[in-house]
């Protein structure tokens, strides 16, 4: 990819957090919740920003029909699709392989949405199994499947350090050394590894995971755990791993915790600006 080098054009709006306000295949047609084929625009008017980073959720459907609006509206809105956030439900390292064969199928159907949006990458969950606990050689068995068909796609795939079990830093670039395809990368995020309360593994696992990044991070204040503690992110310190490692790619802005999210978004922004020009 050649990505922009001027501060505001690297960064993305995730759609996540602004998951109440964006209809799903839930709601009916015609809610008063804005569509994703219009969050594009809505950001660049309201952000001065029209790259986003959509989230599975948000999708209303897989039909080709409506993935060609949303990609049709995002080019009309001058936008870009930097990467889509996918969560599904089946572990890619179950012990149980019809699970895994699972994870293996819904994956590539999300590589051919990517392609369908004209999206560059997707990043794929790695939920807990029910019968396992994590294997970095059955979950690397898998996503090298995953992988080896994104690449005929020219789709990048991308995880994340997101549930601390399952999707612990360390755990998720042992994976991706195994598969050791340069399709595969990894995307950190900036506080979802501190809820673990320690401090210093989170910051060390978050450096691991930059030195395997390549398109897409996630910029984050804070985050708050199960019990409500709240994690707050050392932004000096973060950006500076971010600079260490050279990453190029995307920042997205994923505003995590309660209140608006856009004036959370827009704090972000600022932060980004700062640490990035």
């Amino acid at each position: 990819m050649n990505f922009p080098e001027q501060p505001r054009e690297r960064i993305a709006i995730a759609s996540y957090p602004f998951r109440a306000y964006l209809a799903t295949r839930k709601d009916a047609l015609g809610s008063h919740k804005l569509e994703l084929k219009d969050f594009s625009a809505h950001v660049a008017e309201k952000f001065n920003i029209a790259k986003i980073e959509p989230w599975s959720e948000s999708f209303r459907s897989l039909d080709p029909k409506y993935l060609e609006e949303i990609r049709a509206s995002v080019e009309k809105a001058r936008g870009m699709i930097v990467n889509i956030a996918v969560d599904g439900e089946h572990s890619p390292y179950a012990a149980d392989k019809t699970e895994r064969d699972k994870s293996v199928a819904f994956g590539k159907r999300w590589v051919d949405v990517a392609t369908a949006v004209g999206s560059a990458s997707i990043r794929t969950n790695m939920p807990k199994a029910g019968d396992s606990e994590p294997n970095a050689q059955r979950a690397a068995d898998s996503l090298s499947q995953v992988v080896d068909y994104a690449a005929t796609k020219n789709i990048a795939v991308n995880m994340e350090n997101d549930d601390p079990l399952s999707e612990d830093p360390f755990f998720i670039v042992q994976v991706i050394e195994k598969v050791n395809n340069p399709w595969l990368h990894a995307l950190p995020d900036f506080a979802n590894s501190l809820v673990t309360g320690r401090e210093d593994y989170a910051y060390q696992g978050v450096q691991a995971m930059f030195a395997h990044a390549y398109n897409i991070s996630h910029v984050k204040a804070l985050e708050t755990n199960v019990r409500g503690k709240e994690f707050r992110v050392d932004m000096p310190k973060t950006f500076g791993i971010m600079r260490a490692a050279h990453y190029k790619g995307y920042c997205s802005m994923e505003f995590d915790s309660s209140g608006d999210p856009s004036k959370g978004t827009s704090e972000l922004i600022e932060t980004t600006l700062k640490y990035l020009s």
